[in-house]
């Protein structure tokens, strides 16, 4: 009865024994009901544990107490027996910093998670500013030199493997030369951007040498590889490997699903592509009437039409010279390897990231935000040998820089894309590891929805 008055209200004798010792505990300072039974159940009272406040995934109550891990008897009975184990002090407090550990990466986890279709907190011109003003210089002595060293390299593969003709070299010189082909290509697709030099003759003088030989008509495919760079990342607009809406997918037959779909197919689809654009858009690149063009460009289309007509000739004349078979093994298999290598580096540059990267419509697509979806990837010694094509992201934004300067720009945007520029993975020698993307995208990135203005792939 001496500890009644410290009761708000008179304890009854009508009232628990069991309730008048909470209420009483709960009122004392300092004293815990468990030191309490403890110590009256003969045993030397531990000392009082003060273990700071958790935050965040663990409730803060947790540890706030000694844990019994068993007792014989409920607390309200006051039977109380000796506990089997009582926590000790030091693992309380080693679990105790194993949870902050965990809360705080969690907690970390939160703060860094980013959202790539959030609006970037630069703009273009903060992005060029970053780049040094020698980056934008074009040297055409220095392009000149990467055209004659390609040039020679094929020349000379076809030579050497005509010399020694032996069937254990034929399949080398075929991915070498595909390879090389794939080459000439960049070069002529720099033309096209206007980064190979300053003088738009020059310009498309090589442009049409290097992609003719290669059956790619210059203009027809420099044109729509423009609206590509001027529309990257919009559903509708976009030009090749954009996303198809989920009511094209749905009416694609099997043949059309299989070539777009099922590997290895994507693969081979760059003269299809030429001939008749992707699913769901209509013309031609050979055609001066097509959608593609406006009617200020039909001369250029035509010009490059007939380029490639000359070149097909060529070839034809070549078969009967020197015999189909020979011209299948020193041309035709070696033009399929560059359709491969083209086919799978233009998809890589966008698809395939492991985070799902946002395609937009509306008003919420920008110049800035298309581009920033496309992807860097490291290619090992293809690199060099494909005049760093890989260092996609600057060459999108600013596609008007010279190959050849592409990695220091981007060496030097890189504090200011921040987490909007994607670290691409390394590569060995060979980048086999980048056919798993490859196949794993195939699979999960089949179209987008039919509505919304920020949208990601689905199958």
């Amino acid at each position: 009865m001496l500890l009644s008055p410290l009761l708000p209200n008179q304890v009854t004798c009508q009232e628990p024994l069991s309730f008048f010792f909470l209420r009483t505990f709960e009122l004392l300072p300092g004293i815990s009901m468990e030191s309490f039974l403890i110590s009256k159940s003969g045993l030397k009272p531990l000392p009082r544990i003060c273990i700071r406040p958790i935050t965040g995934l663990v409730p803060r109550n947790y540890f706030s107490k000694p844990r019994f891990l068993h007792t014989s008897k409920c607390f309200s009975d006051l039977k109380v027996t000796t506990p089997l184990k009582v926590a000790s002090v030091e693992e309380d407090e080693e679990i105790n910093e194993r949870m902050h550990g965990i809360n705080k990466l969690g907690e970390q986890e939160q703060e860094t998670r980013f959202d790539p279709a959030a609006p970037p907190p630069f703009n273009l011109a903060d992005v060029r500013a970053s780049i040094p003003q020698h980056c934008w210089v074009k040297d055409p002595w220095k392009s000149m030199s990467y055209v004659v060293r390609d040039v020679a390299l094929v020349l000379s593969l076809a030579a050497a493997v005509v010399y020694v003709n032996n069937w254990l070299v034929w399949p080398l010189y075929r991915v070498a030369q595909g390879t090389m082909f794939w080459a000439l290509f960049v070069l002529g697709h720099d033309c096209g951007h206007g980064s190979f030099s300053n003088n738009p003759k020059l310009n498309s003088l090589v442009g049409h040498l290097l992609h003719s030989s290669i059956l790619v008509p210059y203009h027809g495919w420099r044109i729509s590889h423009r609206i590509h760079h001027q529309n990257q990342g919009h559903v509708e607009n976009d030009e090749s490997w954009h996303p198809l809406t989920e009511k094209i997918y749905m009416n694609l037959d099997n043949n059309e699903l299989t070539w777009l779909f099922k590997f290895p197919f994507p693969l081979l689809v760059y003269p299809f592509y030429l001939w008749g654009r992707s699913p769901g858009k209509t013309g031609s690149h050979f055609d001066p009437n097509s959608e593609l063009f406006v009617p200020s460009e039909r001369k250029d289309v035509i010009t490059s039409s007939l380029c490639w007509t000359a070149m097909a000739a060529i070839l034809v004349g070549l078969g009967f010279t020197m015999g189909p078979m020979l011209l299948l093994k020193l041309y035709g298999v070696p033009y399929w390897i560059f359709v491969i290598w083209l086919d799978f580096v233009t998809y890589m540059h966008h698809h395939g990231h492991q985070d799902k990267l946002p395609w937009y419509r509306g008003k919420e697509w920008s110049y800035l935000r298309g581009g920033l979806t496309t992807l860097d990837r490291d290619y090992g010694w293809m690199n060099n040998i494909h005049h760093d094509i890989g260092t996609h992201v600057i060459h999108h934004l600013f596609p008007q820089i010279p190959h050849y300067r592409l990695i220091e720009a981007t060496k030097a945007a890189k504090p200011v894309l921040g987490k909007y520029y994607w670290e691409p993975e390394r590569s060995g020698p060979l980048p086999f590891h980048l056919i798993g993307v490859f196949i794993r995208s195939l699979k999960e990135d089949h179209y987008v929805s039919d509505t919304g203005d920020v949208v990601y792939y689905q199958n």
